[in-house]
């Protein structure tokens, strides 16, 4: 939604209270529009801010004209600091992400013999069916009529 435009783009990230909003203006009329806003997301400091433009096989051009970025000042209680400071890997509370369902609960023991039970009979079946074949298969091969 943001290829071959006559106007520039720009993009909002915002990371405040451990809160991400995402704002775009892709429009050309210098008005912000919600991309997403993510409460509960926790980032650990100390990690630099980077932007890439691989696309793969694709040949576009991503022109990144200028990026400005400020430390925000946020009045912080004691608790919320050392809780921040704790922060090891980036986590989000509360986000299922697709692919990550719930573990499913372990069969029950009836359920795990009647798929054992009808795994063995569809065996033997298979073993009898292709014995009955085979059998038939020696039996045409040794008639010959000269």
């Amino acid at each position: 939604m943001v290829r071959n435009l006559n106007h520039d783009t720009f993009l909002v990230i915002r990371y405040v209270k451990r809160r991400l909003t995402v704002m775009v203006d892709i429009d050309g009329k210098h008005e912000w529009r919600d991309c997403i806003d993510v409460p509960g997301v926790r980032l650990p400091r100390g990690y630099y801010f980077g932007t890439s433009s691989v696309t793969g096989d694709l040949s576009d051009n991503h022109d990144i004209i200028s990026l400005k970025l400020y430390q925000l000042t946020v009045e912080r209680t004691p608790e919320e600091e050392k809780r921040d400071r704790e922060v090891y890997l980036p986590v989000v509370d509360n986000l299922k992400l697709p692919g990550m369902e719930a573990p499913l609960e372990p069969m029950s023991g009836l359920a795990l013999f009647l798929i054992v039970f009808f795994s063995l009979v569809a065996i033997v079946f298979a073993i009898v069916i292709g014995v009955i074949v085979y059998n038939k298969w020696q039996e045409q091969s040794r008639k010959h009529f000269y």
